[in-house]
């Protein structure tokens, strides 16, 4: 059959493998490629088990470490699966080492934890006889964020989040009084300024707060005005009285304190925003003779996080370290810390700090609050964020949701190591396997594979289903959105889901805009972020670079599309439309810094078949879209006339055919089987039943020789 192409640029370069953000999480998720001692302990299982172990005894007297983990060969073929409702899998194995007081021996064992399932095809797992597939999530990234959650009048009232990756969440916001108020997990009102003295000590006085905010002066008692504030506790010398408290204006105070002895006074003449002095006069801590400012701030926390309790100092301090800076219960995670150093950057006062850094530092929270003053004062391009950009939204793929579910089938394990370790002798184990019960963990991953609901059923109705449902994207599911609550906002089409995420995929009902589709040329980078690529510019001329950019980083970039190019790859003279900070704009082409790979860059693969696809009213095209999702395969079949160029790309990433693992001459070759340099054999699959009640027939396509 001849076959004519119409395309006037083509693509800059071909498409890559559709299925690849699900078998890079699972490469990530096992590492079965490295030796076990070259695995990568950031990443999937090999972090979680080095987080878990070792495992001590409550008095200390025994001790279990973890060595390695393997995985072994399945025990079944994916057919006898199918056919016994089995999961199709490798045992899951930990080397583990047990020390024990006074006694020399140090036992090593080889435990059997359950079956992990075997990633099939383009993205699949066989589990209990029937292939499912895990949903990548889109959730809102850990990392801080800044709103204006309503107004007061005409003045807008700011607000932050600190969200980590585990713990709790952190919200400041400005009061009608303003007054810097802050929230622990939905806990009654604290002042901002009680915390940060909680976090260092060396922050804790109230001098130190108002030298960071504001500049203060030592003036003479004659030059004082009622407009100043006062920067100290001023107390009449003679009578022992307080006259002013520190963050509050002198004003009617003024007269006493000109009355009194004193001759010198710590003020601040001029206070552009008395936010931190509001807040400092509203705090009222409760100063006791015999703690200091920071105990007093860890004893006020303490009051509202276990209300009714009698305050003690030692006990505050062990509940605040409990909850902001023990690694298990607090983290702000890879990605929090990569976004809090991204947010703050440009702060000169603020020092950016290694990622491995994953609690809340005191300079963290002193640059929150000065960005909060900042978009108070409308300066050094402060600007709230949106919190649909993908900037700031990520993917969570197979490895880090796996991880999630199995982390609690090791924390159960954990607990029950304990027990056993406390009840049974030392002198009497005479198998490390009688302290470890791996129900726990086998029933962690038996519930993540095959019925939470990131886990469906795969859409096997024709090869193009198979494949969409592989790179769908999803805002529901543990930890995100609910389709009851979820507003207009996170449904709606975003600037920045160009290239990364299909405009036109999503479902009609409940779930329109929460259920996307991974756009053809998006990739996934290090933290989760969507990346799309582009060609570089320069003076008005592809130089041949690809680069793939965040949508963050886009930003702060101008890029045209394809058409705007000529055959020769020269930018057209005069002015472009082109994206700048986020908005769409004509340009001078010189201007330009980037271009786009290819002009179905900006759809996803079930869009991508719609052939004059940009006549369409988008709403028909939706339609479209997805019923092509729900045709069923005809006896004979045949080619469109009219064609994209994408119809050959999905039949070869989709699941259903079969792809030699390796290249080589064919052998032999029938309806049922394919023999490769008289080696490898593939069998060929003949009208067997598919999820979807519609049954599959591969054919080969290769000839012998």
């Amino acid at each position: 059959m001849k076959v004519r192409d119409f395309s006037k640029r083509g693509d800059a370069i071909p498409v890559p493998d559709l299925v690849r953000v699900q078998q890079h999480a699972y490469d990530r998720f096992l590492q079965l490629e490295k030796a076990h001692d070259k695995r990568d302990r950031e990443f999937g299982l090999e972090s979680l088990l080095k987080e878990v172990f070792p495992i001590e005894s409550y008095d200390g007297t025994m001790r279990l470490e973890y060595l390695y983990y393997k995985l072994d060969e399945p025990r079944y073929t994916p057919d006898e699966c199918r056919e016994l409702r089995l999961t199709y899998g490798r045992p899951f194995r930990i080397g583990v080492r047990l020390h024990r007081e006074g006694v020399d021996e140090v036992p090593e064992e080889e435990i059997y934890l359950g079956e992990i399932p075997i990633m099939m095809g383009g993205g699949e797992f066989l589990v209990n006889g029937s292939e499912r597939c895990i949903v990548s999530q889109l959730h809102r990234s850990p990392g801080v964020d800044f709103s204006i959650v309503s107004s007061f009048g005409d003045r807008p009232l700011h607000s932050a989040r600190i969200i980590p990756e585990r713990g709790s969440w952190i919200e400041i916001e400005v009061t009608k009084k303003d007054v810097l108020a802050m929230r622990i997990d939905q806990s009654t009102k604290l002042a901002a300024t009680t915390f940060l003295r909680a976090l260092d000590e060396k922050f804790s006085s109230t001098d130190k707060l108002l030298e960071l905010f504001y500049e203060v002066e030592d003036v003479k008692v004659e030059k004082l005005h009622p407009e100043h504030y006062s920067a100290e506790l001023i107390i009449d010398t003679d009578t022992g009285e307080e006259l002013c408290r520190p963050g509050a204006m002198l004003g009617d105070a003024l007269e006493m304190i000109q009355a009194s002895e004193l001759k010198t006074i710590r003020v601040i003449p001029s206070a552009n925003d008395p936010l931190i002095l509001n807040t400092l006069a509203e705090e009222r801590l409760d100063f006791l003779a015999e703690v200091t400012e920071h105990e007093a701030a860890l004893l006020k926390i303490y009051g509202r996080l276990r209300p009714g309790n009698p305050p003690q100092v030692d006990k505050a301090r062990q509940l605040f370290e409990e909850k902001f800076f023990e690694d298990n219960r607090y983290r702000l995670g890879r990605v929090g810390r990569f976004r809090i150093n991204r947010k703050f950057e440009d702060d000169k006062a603020y020092t950016v700090c290694d990622e491995t850094e994953q609690s809340i530092r005191a300079d963290d929270f002193l640059a929150v609050i000065r960005y909060m003053m900042d978009l108070r004062s409308k300066r050094n391009r402060a600007h709230i964020d949106d919190i649909d950009h993908l900037g700031n939204r990520r993917l969570r793929t197979l490895d880090e949701l796996a991880v999630e579910e199995m982390r609690k089938g090791f924390l159960k394990l954990r607990r029950t190591v304990q027990e056993r370790m406390s009840v049974k002798d030392p002198d009497e184990l005479s198998k490390i396997a009688d302290l470890v019960n791996s129900k726990s963990i086998s029933s962690a991953i038996d519930f993540f594979f095959g019925r939470s609901e990131l886990s469906q059923v795969v859409d096997q109705t024709n090869p193009l289903s198979m494949l969409v449902h592989e790179r769908r994207l999803s805002a529901l599911g543990p930890g995100g959105l609910n389709r009851k609550r979820a507003g207009f906002e996170v449904r709606d089409v975003h600037i920045s889901h160009y290239g990364r995420i299909c405009p036109i995929e999503t479902p009609e009902g409940t779930n329109i805009g929460l259920i996307a589709s991974l756009g053809i040329y998006s990739e996934i980078d290090d933290y989760g972020f969507l990346q799309t690529p582009y060609r570089e510019v320069k003076k008005g001329k592809v130089t041949g670079e690809f680069i793939s950019l965040r949508a963050d980083e886009e930003l702060k970039r101008v890029l045209a599309t394809s058409d705007s190019l000529d055959e020769k790859g020269r930018l057209t003279d005069g002015s472009v439309l082109a994206r700048i900070d986020g908005e769409l704009a004509r340009v001078p082409a010189k201007d330009v810094e980037f271009v786009d790979i290819s002009p179905k860059q900006i759809v996803g693969v079930s869009a991508s078949l719609i052939p004059f696809l940009e006549h369409d009213d988008a709403n028909r095209a939706l339609m479209g879209s997805n019923m092509q999702r729900q045709a069923v395969p005809l006896i004979k079949v045949d080619p469109p006339c009219v064609a994209t160029g994408m119809e050959q790309v999905v039949g070869k990433h989709s699941g259903m055919g079969v792809k030699a693992i390796q290249a080589g001459e064919v052998t032999y070759a029938d309806s049922e089987r394919i023999i490769i340099d008289n080696s490898d054999e593939y069998e060929l699959r003949k009208f067997v039943g598919l999820n979807e009640r519609t049954c599959q027939n591969q054919k080969p396509i290769v000839k012998v020789g």
